[in-house]
């Protein structure tokens, strides 16, 4: 029998239940799996003060918010499970349970590298059409040697399902640029765009200012905001199927009408075959980042020897072997909570 009732975390900060009952005051309509969450207004709550200090709470008193989510304190503490501190943020959220299971740093501000192509494709799934043929501009250009692209060709189409490929395999960052433009005209209105879908979502730390993730010091996020950015994403059945894949083919279109094929690989580890999960655990796919001052992030998603699903999130390491030896850690105790 799993011990995974049975098994209790730690809360270092006792702020975390009170937090909790704000996200979770829901109001059920109907048989939507969801409804609106109420605020309490009382002068001197300690309740609303934690809440006004740690999120917006106009966006909680008549916006629709998910029952399903899990929230907590913005560290939680996981009986044997030690923290790093060098790392800049880690989250492990039980999905079945809508429980943090382990949170480090989880709404510190922190740079979020190419794992803010996540709001790119979440957008692009929602407001696009895979079949689209997306035509390429000049601003698909310009980008540094050892910044990541796909080769796109100004005056060429590729079709939307293709970017996103791009986008969350290989990352792409003309594939986040040609995908912005499709969706709101330019990188400045989908920018705009990106923010007020974040805080549709609850993810009220976050900013954006491109849709590659590029360091813009406004540019920032948080791994809670992050957490709730790619559970929102892992909803679509096209996002799972492509971050699942270990390679795909583009076809890309040239300003002569001439197609062009590129095959793109994952960049995470454990679908490059670079690491193994522990034993029982099935890593699905995710989305990496990387930039100086991001260091090293992964987010991924994960069920345990139960079927149970997982994310699992860490920002901020110092090398990509740190990353996925810390990631591992993770795992590991993900594995251990339905043992």
């Amino acid at each position: 029998m799993s011990r995974r009732r049975r098994r209790r975390r730690k809360r270092r900060n006792p702020a975390g239940r009170l937090i909790a009952l704000v996200l979770t005051l829901v109001v059920a309509g109907g048989a939507a799996a969801g409804g609106i969450c109420y605020y309490a207004e009382h002068s001197g709550n300690p309740l609303t003060e934690y809440a006004d200090e740690k999120y917006n709470a106009d966006l909680y008193r008549a916006e629709p918010f998910s029952e399903t989510l899990c929230v907590s304190a913005e560290n939680v503490a996981l009986d044997g499970f030690t923290d790093e501190p060098s790392l800049h943020a880690a989250g492990l959220f039980n999905l079945n349970e809508r429980s943090v299971e382990y949170g480090y740093r989880l709404y510190d501000k922190l740079y979020p590298a190419s794992t803010t192509k996540l709001m790119t494709a979440y957008l692009a799934l929602k407001y696009g059409k895979l079949e689209d043929m997306v035509t390429v501009t000049d601003s698909v250009t310009g980008f540094a040697a050892d910044e990541v692209v796909c080769g796109l060709y100004p005056g060429g189409q590729v079709k939307l399902y293709d970017l996103l490929c791009g986008l969350l395999l290989k990352s792409g960052n003309d594939c986040g640029v040609a995908i912005a433009e499709y969706i709101s005209g330019s990188v400045e209105a989908f920018a705009e765009l990106m923010n007020e879908e974040a805080k549709k979502l609850g993810a009220t730390g976050t900013h954006f200012v491109n849709p590659h993730g590029l360091h813009e010091d406004d540019h920032y996020t948080t791994a809670y905001d992050l957490y709730l950015i790619f559970n929102a994403c892992i909803q679509n059945d096209t996002f799972k199927e492509i971050i699942s894949m270990s390679s795909y083919t583009m076809s890309i279109g040239d300003a002569a009408g001439n197609t062009h094929s590129l095959e793109v690989l994952p960049t995470n580890y454990y679908s490059l075959g670079k690491t193994e999960a522990p034993e029982g655990i099935k890593v699905f796919g995710g989305k990496t980042g990387t930039t100086d001052q991001a260091g090293c992030c992964v987010i991924l998603y994960s069920e345990d020897m139960e079927a149970h699903p997982y994310i699992s999130v860490i920002m901020g390491a110092e090398d990509k072997a740190f990353l996925y030896q810390e990631m591992n850690r993770l795992l590991e105790a993900e594995k251990a909570l339905s043992e």
